[in-house]
This record gives structure tokens, C-alpha cells and sequence, in this order.
């Protein structure tokens, strides 16, 4: 009955991962004296080999036999198994068989059910670990590289053959074949990938110069000019798919607010035109009117020439006056058709400056924070621009301070980012709330937030912030009806005449930290 597939099974697969390898040198013959030599190698701190295991099930014919052998096979393994194979030595010789169950229960709840079974293939055997590196490879290379080389169909199918070899190959054979290919294509996609890169940069350049083109065609002032400054900051920078749909957003509200206004622009027109048509239209009846007028009272004025009676007379001046009467109330129509053209006219000009007024708010929605409503980047860049222009004109004082939250992403982890990003709208409302007129706040990404303060000394600058923390600290908020309570770290640094702004953010950057690594809610000035 003994199993001779033990001797040559792998340690590592299934429960023979409980017993360790078997160590080198002679394996001990299967011998009546199993269990004598099983003690012994246990006494010795020595786990059980495989040849010493397979000796104590080579007599084990019976239940009794096998559970014994079972249990010293399991007291010649080391550590805690040790132990549990001495409880099932001492059940299976006082035939307590319950104790026995509740052990073996145990030895299996605790280390057997943890035993993660290795893949196996359509045959039942066990994958090796080169086998399972091969299928993680072809799995990488028709999952992963071919599809980012859509584009390329010559390198694609040479992939694609890559794997339909690597998926023949079997452990023990070469792998000179498979190792050229590969880096010959790892140097063929490298190639490729710097072809792409050097692509993405000329176009994002031509793109950019077109932006300055059109740019330099516009007055200075203009509601585009400022979506055509988004653009070109956007192909600056590294492209964020975020600040991509954040920029697309804004351009097609733009593009939709460009066709109303398009379409008032030629109301507006048309109205005038008409206005003008129905001015010369009248003009022209008035004046063909008034010849026509001219005519008829010569005609009169011979006729009452030779007018013989106060009777022919009074006739003639009742002609007169229906002429008279009938150009005046023409005239009074072409004055009112005037004056409904004129207004109709009107009306179209303040549609237009109405859609132009909308357009430049649009336009100035690229300087603000689309989730916090305080300035972004680009706004914080002008205002700061006109401000240090104003300070150094007037010798004035001006102050920046870097905020940064407090376990911010603890905050995120417990409410989620929906939660997240209400504690960053709290956080800038409750700040806005305490600034005075002339200050301002920016959000220049994820928590972190900068305050100018024009006008402000360095020791007023630190008082402010500190009050600013202890009003945030006040108000905590709800959400998801928990009270939830956020604080911030700061350093704060004054502007140096002519000092560039990148300069000045990094020193105010370097005091925000060490006011982190001071403990947290801290306020440091920078050097």
C-alpha cells in the first residue's frame, strides 16, 4: 500500500507545503522502528524527511494504523505543528477518538484551509513557477502591450507572435530564441515611444503657435483672449485629463455663448437694415408726397384764380385741406414706423451687449476654483501681478501664506471624496468669511490653499492666520450627519522687491512644512 508518488511529489504544492524539504544525504530505509526514528528526529529539532514519512504509512493498512501514522508524521514537523501532532499521538493511543476529531478539526481550520492551491493545467498537474511566469508574461504581452500598440500594426503582430511562441514554450527548453525577440522588440517600442513623444511635442507647439496667431488678431482685452491663455497654460503644463475636461467645459459653454451671440449680432442687423429701408422708404413717399402736394396746390391756386363764387372758393379750400391732411398723417405714420424700427433696433443692441456681458463672465471662470469658487492658478497670477506691481509702486508690504489641511486624507478615507471636497468648500468659505476687502485666497490643488495679502506687515500676516485657524477650528461642519472638524498648517512669507513669485511660494512652502513637522495646526514665517 505504500505510495511511492510522495517520494517524488513537490514540497510545495497542496499539504506537503506543512513539511519542510528534505534535507541532504542518505534517506533512512522504512523500517518496523518508523516510529522510533520519527521520535528521535523530533527529540533533535529535525523535521520529518520525505523517505521517513513515506516508512510510516508503508504498514498503515488499517484506520488506527493511518490515523498513528498520520499523528507521528505530524509530531516530526516543527514549531506549533510539533505540538499538535503530540495531542493526536496521545488521543490515538488512548483511542479517544473525539479528542482526536477536535484536534485534527483544528490542525485544519488553523493551517490547512489558509494552503492557497496552485493553479493547475487541463491535466490536473501543478504549474512550476517558470510556467506560471510564462503565462503572467503572454498575459502582459497580448493584454498590456498590444493594445498601446493599436497604432502600430507591424509591432502589434510582432508581439502578438512573441506570445503565441511564448505560450509553446515549456520549462527545460531554451530560451535564446524568445530572449532576442523580446528585446528586439522592447528596443523596437522604445523607439517607437520616442517617435510618439517627439510627435506629441510638435503638436502641442504648432497648437500653441497657432493659439498665439490667433491671439495676436484679437484686441487686447478681448473675452477670447482669455480662452486662448487657458489653452496655451494647458499645453504648458503636463497634461491632466481632469484639467483637460475641466478646460473642454469651459470652451464649449464659450463656443455655445459665441453662437447666441452670433445670432443677436444679426438680429441686430437686420433690424437696422430695416429700420434704414423703411427711413429711405418713407422719405421717398414723403417725398413724392409733398411733389405730388406741390402739384395740387398749383392746381388749387389756378382754381381760385378762376373762382367766381364763395361757393367754388369754400370748395377749393376743402381740397386743400384734405391734401394737407392726408401728408400729415402720412408723416405721422413714417414717424412711427421710425420710431418702432429705432427701437426694435435698440432692443437687439442690448440682447448683444446682454450675450457680450455673459461672455466675459464665462471668460472669467477660468480664473476660479470650478469646486471651491476661490481663485485657481491663473487668477492668483494676475491678481498677484497687479498687487506686487502696487506694493512696489507704493512701497507697501505684501504677504502670501501657504495653507495646507491637516489629515486631509484621513478625512477623505472615513467620508469618502464627496466629503473630501465639501470639508475644501467649507474650508474656503469659512476663510473668505474672515479676509478682509483687499485679500484674497487660491486654490492651487488638492488641499493646499495661498492667501495674498496686500498691505498686511509679516507680524500682522501671522496674526491673521492665526485667527483664521481658530475661526475654522470653531466652526466644524456636517456631513452625513457627523460632525466633522478640519485645521491647517501654514508658513507665510513677505514679498522681496522684485522677488519672482515661484521664489516666493517656495519659501512660504518650506515654512508651511516646517510647521507640519512642528506638530500640525502650527504657523511658521519663513526666513
Amino acid at each position: 500500500m505504500a505510495d511511492t508518488s510522495d517520494a517524488s511529489a513537490r514540497p510545495g504544492s497542496g499539504f506537503r507545503r506543512l513539511w519542510s524539504r528534505p534535507k541532504s544525504g542518505a534517506p533512512t530505509a522504512a523500517t518496523g522502528t518508523a516510529m522510533a526514528t520519527t521520535v528521535a528526529a523530533a527529540a533533535q529539532g529535525a523535521s520529518i524527511s520525505a523517505a521517513e514519512l513515506q516508512a510510516l504509512f508503508a504498514r498503515a493498512e488499517d484506520p488506527p494504523a493511518l490515523l498513528g501514522a498520520f499523528a507521528d508524521g505530524v509530531a516530526g514537523l516543527t514549531g506549533e505543528l510539533r505540538g499538535m501532532g503530540q495531542r493526536l499521538q496521545s488521543a490515538q493511543r488512548s483511542a479517544d477518538w473525539q479528542d482526536y476529531g477536535r484536534a485534527l478539526r483544528h490542525l485544519i481550520d488553523k493551517y490547512i484551509r489558509t494552503i492557497q492551491d496552485e493553479p493547475l493545467l487541463n491535466g490536473g498537474r501543478s504549474l512550476s513557477e517558470a510556467e506560471r511566469l510564462r503565462d503572467l508574461l503572454h498575459h502582459a504581452l497580448v493584454s498590456g502591450l498590444e493594445v498601446l500598440l493599436h497604432e502600430d500594426h507591424a509591432l502589434a503582430l510582432k508581439s502578438h507572435r512573441i506570445a503565441d511562441h511564448l505560450r509553446l514554450w515549456q520549462s527545460g527548453q531554451t530560451l535564446e530564441p524568445l530572449d532576442t525577440q523580446l528585446k528586439d522588440l522592447c528596443h523596437a517600442v522604445s523607439l517607437r515611444a520616442h517617435e510618439v513623444n517627439d510627435a506629441q511635442v510638435l503638436l502641442r507647439s504648432l497648437f500653441d503657435l497657432l493659439l498665439e496667431n490667433v491671439g495676436e488678431l484679437l484686441e487686447d482685452g478681448s473675452w477670447l483672449q482669455d480662452q486662448i491663455a487657458a489653452a496655451r497654460n494647458l499645453l504648458a503644463g503636463p497634461l491632466d485629463r481632469d484639467a483637460l475636461e475641466q478646460t473642454r467645459t469651459g470652451l464649449r459653454e464659450v463656443i455655445y455663448k459665441q453662437g447666441l451671440l452670433k445670432q443677436g449680432i444679426h438680429e441686430s442687423k437686420t433690424a437696422m437694415r430695416e429700420m434704414m429701408v423703411t427711413f429711405v422708404d418713407r422719405l421717398d413717399g414723403m417725398a413724392s408726397s409733398t411733389g405730388e402736394l406741390h402739384d395740387r396746390i398749383s392746381y388749387h391756386s389756378q382754381a381760385i384764380r378762376e373762382s367766381r363764387t364763395i361757393a367754388d372758393l369754400g370748395k377749393r379750400l376743402e381740397d386743400i385741406l384734405d391734401d394737407t391732411a392726408r401728408l400729415q398723417a402720412q408723416t405721422l405714420r413714417a414717424r412711427d414706423d421710425l420710431l418702432t424700427a429705432r427701437e426694435e433696433a435698440h432692443a437687439a443692441e442690448q440682447r448683444v451687449a446682454s450675450l457680450e456681458d455673459e461672455l466675459r463672465t464665462v471668460s472669467n471662470l477660468v480664473r476660479v476654483d470650478q469646486l471651491t469658487e476661490a481663485l485657481n492658478r491663473r487668477g492668483f497670477d494676475e491678481l498677484f501681478k497687479r498687487e506686487s506691481g502696487r506694493a512696489h509702486r507704493g512701497q507697501l508690504p505684501l504677504c502670501v501664506a501657504l495653507l495646507d489641511l491637516d489629515d486631509f486624507r484621513t478625512i477623505n478615507a472615513r467620508h469618502g471624496h464627496l466629503g473630501g471636497d465639501a470639508a475644501l468648500c467649507h474650508v474656503v468659505a469659512v476663510i473668505k468669511g474672515g479676509l478682509h476687502g483687499s485679500d484674497a485666497i487660491a486654490r492651487f490643488g488638492g488641499e493646499e490653499f495661498v492667501l495674498l495679502l496686500p498691505e498686511v506687515p509679516l507680524d500682522e500676516a501671522m496674526h491673521t492666520v492665526e485667527r483664521l485657524q481658530q475661526r475654522l477650528a470653531q466652526r466644524p461642519f456636517m456631513y452625513d450627519d457627523a460632525r466633522v472638524s478640519v485645521s491647517f498648517s501654514a508658513g507665510i512669507a513677505r514679498w522681496l522687491p522684485g522677488e519672482p513669485l515661484d521664489t516666493l511660494l517656495e519659501r512660504a512652502d518650506r515654512a508651511m512644512y516646517q510647521a507640519k513637522e512642528a506638530g500640525k495646526r502650527r504657523v511658521m514665517l519663513a526666513e
